[in-house]
This record gives structure tokens, C-alpha cells and sequence, in this order.
């Protein structure tokens, strides 16, 4: 979906088709038809744009078949559905029964991941659309934070600038400008916007690697907005792409039920790293469960939970979600006199994660479900002032 933002640039929105795992091209193909195209139709416009996810296996067929590249674009355009975003987060494995730490793997100091993420950005280059001459990807922020010593900071800090070598020579053979951005996450070396300042400014390649800013991380550790925003202007830091997502927040999880509403969302794929903030700074655990089963996490003070809850259906009381924090960050970011980043991406991939009850039963409940969490993301930019485009 496109926007024409009131300073006449156009702003980008999209899902992410990580909600789809699928490991091969042909899952690839067939999320367009059975996911991506039925949202497209259930939005009744003839054109989406998804924050495409293509993982190891799929992205390594296509960057040595150019015919099967060359199929991609074909059934995107069959399709209705634009690409200007990958989300390079994860490598493979997402859709595995337990994912949990194996999203981190390979970091920034493993040699694949520069291979992968290479990768990536030439695949882009070439399913951008016509009409479009940038592209973004988002990438894991360097690495989980055990284990991550001074040689690996330097492995990755080199890798990175490598990286931005290589987006300059593929700009200068396609006219194409691809941009990275570190995804500050919970529990990782790059958890804040304020920990991506040193390790990007080392890297001094602002031009192609900047910051992807996850609403639903930004709010779990309990960074505000404006501070966190303002920061990152401070040093010169671009948002280079923005993840509209909602965490879980429990005002009071010191009391039974909120604990046992909590305990619904505790499931076995992915980590939901849980956080605090307490007058001695941020307190948090690496998981939900943990958080509700004897670790020492304060509960005078609201938990926020990395879930990604549906934009448009907070849970039910007694918890709620961090749409809020989604809205005071999008006003400031595309609110103002010019847009601070071009490219949004809603990233709810926890449906199949939610309590049973929550959870879409078939394809067409999922679809609906997409479809209102863009139709919330579009009403957003409208009363920004923003105009929806063909």
C-alpha cells in the first residue's frame, strides 16, 4: 500500500509474510496465492505490498536460478503484491515448533550471515518495482548478547562495513539503493535504540546501515518515543525502517489473575522476553515463563511481554497491548513536516502463538485478521494527513 505523505514523498506499507513461514521457493509461491493474495482482495485493492521473508534455502534458489527469479517477479505482479522490504531477522527455521534462541543464529560474527544478508539485497535490487529505487531490509542487531566478546564486536563491525561496500557496488550496477537496518530486540547486544548509536557509528556507513525500529521491542523495554527518536536524530542515526507491532503489557502483575492471564500467552515457539521498569532501571527475564515461575522479576511496576499481540484486538482485561507506543512513535515519524522513515511493515507473525481460543482457526480467519490489522495501520496514516494511492 502507498501513501503520498504531505511533503509530496511516498510512504510504504506492508505485512510481513514471516507469519507465513515457509522454508522453500515453492512455499513462497504458494504464500502469495493462499495468504497474501486473498488479503489483497479482502482490502479491495489492486495492489499490496508485503515485507517479503525469504529464508536460507529459498533465498539461495533464487540467487543461482535467474529463472526462477525471474518467476518470483512474474507472481507477484500475477498476484497484485509489491516488494520494497525483506525481513532479513531470521534465517531459517522460523515456522519450527520451537524457535525460541535459533532466531539469532547466525549472528553477525558468523560469516553466513553476511553471505545471506548479501544475498538478500540483491534479490531486492531486482523485485523492487519499476517505479521504486530504494530498498530496505531488516536484520538481526548483531547478536544475542551471550557469548558476544570484543573479537566477535570486531568481526561484525567489519562484516557490516563490508556489507556497505557491497550495497554501493550493487547500486552502482542497478541504480537500485538498498539500506540495512539492526532490529534493537530484548535480550540482545542491540536491546535499545540508545545501544545502536555506538555500535552504527562505528560502523560510519549511516548512508546504508541504519536502524529498523520495532514498535513492539521498543515498548517492551519500556523506551519512550519522543526520548528514544530524539536520540537517534541526535546521533545522525536514520530509521531506515519501521515494524508496526503492539506488546503485551500487564499493569499489575502482582495479582492472581493477571498472572494467569499472562500464563495463556507462555508458549513453547518463540521467547517473550519480559521486562520492568524500576526505579533501579530495567529489570527483565529472557522468557514469559520464567517471569511467572519464581525468577526474581520486581511486580510492583507493569510487565511487558515481547509478544506481538493483533494490532486491532488487545487482549482482554485484565492485560492490554502497547498500540499507544505504536501511535506516538508513527506521529513522530511520519506525523511532521517530513516522513523520518518511508517504510512500514506490520509484524504480527504470533498468530498460530496466541491462547488457543485467540488463535485464527483456518486461512480465511487469518486473512481477515491481516486485513484489519492493515486497515488499523491505514486509518493511522490517513489521520496523519497522509493519502492512500491506487
Amino acid at each position: 500500500m502507498r501513501f503520498r505523505h504531505p511533503d509530496g514523498s511516498t510512504v510504504h506499507l506492508a505485512y510481513c509474510t514471516n507469519v507465513h513461514p515457509a522454508e522453500t521457493l515453492d512455499g513462497v509461491l504458494a504464500q502469495l496465492r493462499d495468504h497474501c493474495e486473498p488479503v489483497r482482495r479482502r482490502l479491495g485493492r489492486d495492489r499490496l505490498g508485503i515485507g517479503l521473508w525469504l529464508a536460507k534455502d529459498a533465498a539461495r534458489s533464487l540467487t543461482t536460478d535467474p529463472a526462477a527469479l525471474r518467476g518470483l517477479r512474474t507472481e507477484l505482479e500475477r498476484r497484485g503484491l509489491e516488494v520494497v522490504t525483506l525481513n532479513g531477522f531470521p534465517y531459517e527455521g522460523f515456522g519450527a515448533e520451537e524457535v525460541k534462541y535459533r532466531v539469532y543464529r547466525p549472528d553477525w560474527a558468523d560469516p553466513e550471515r553476511l553471505a545471506h544478508t548479501s544475498d538478500l539485497a540483491r534479490l531486492l535490487a531486482q523485485l523492487l518495482p519499476a517505479d521504486i529505487t530504494e530498498g530496505t531490509i531488516s536484520t538481526l542487531p548483531l547478536a544475542w548478547r551471550t557469548a558476544y566478546d570484543t573479537p566477535r564486536a570486531d568481526t561484525a563491525r567489519t562484516a557490516l562495513v563490508t556489507l556497505a561496500e557491497r550495497l554501493d557496488a550493487l547500486e552502482e550496477l542497478t541504480g537500485r539503493s538498498i539500506r540495512i537496518g539492526l532490529e534493537p530486540e530484548p535480550g540482545c547486544v542491540v536491546e535499545t535504540t540508545a545501544d545502536a548509536i555506538v555500535p552504527l557509528t562505528a560502523v560510519d556507513r549511516l548512508d546504508r546501515i541504519g536502524l529498523c525500529l520495532d514498535t513492539c521491542h521498543l515498548a517492551t523495554s519500556f523506551e519512550d518515543p519522543e526520548t528514544a527518536l530524539d536520540g537517534l536524530a541526535a546521533a545522525h542515526v536514520p530509521v531506515v525502517k519501521t515494524q508496526l507491532s503492539a506488546a503485551l503489557h500487564a499493569e499489575h502483575p502482582r495479582t492472581p489473575a493477571v498472572r494467569e492471564a499472562l500464563a495463556a500467552f507462555d508458549e513453547p515457539r518463540f521467547l517473550h522476553q519480559t521486562r520492568t521498569l524500576t526505579d533501579q532501571g530495567l529489570r527483565g527475564t529472557d522468557d514469559l515463563g520464567p517471569a511467572l515461575n519464581g525468577a526474581a522479576l520486581p511486580d510492583a511496576t507493569p510487565w511487558r511481554a515481547h509478544f506481538h499481540v493483533p494490532l486491532h484486538a488487545a487482549p482482554a482485561a485484565p492485560l492490554t497491548s502497547t498500540l499507544d507506543v505504536l501511535k506516538d512513535t508513527l506521529t513522530r515519524l511520519v506525523g511532521g513536516p517530513h516522513p523520518l522513515t518511508r517504510h512500514l511493515e506490520v509484524e504480527t507473525y504470533t498468530w498460530q502463538a496466541l491462547p488457543p481460543e485467540l488463535r485464527p482457526r483456518a486461512r480465511p480467519q487469518l486473512a481477515d485478521g491481516i486485513a484489519a490489522e492493515l486497515t488499523l495501520a491505514r486509518d493511522l496514516l490517513t489521520d496523519l494527513g497522509l493519502k492512500e494511492l491506487p
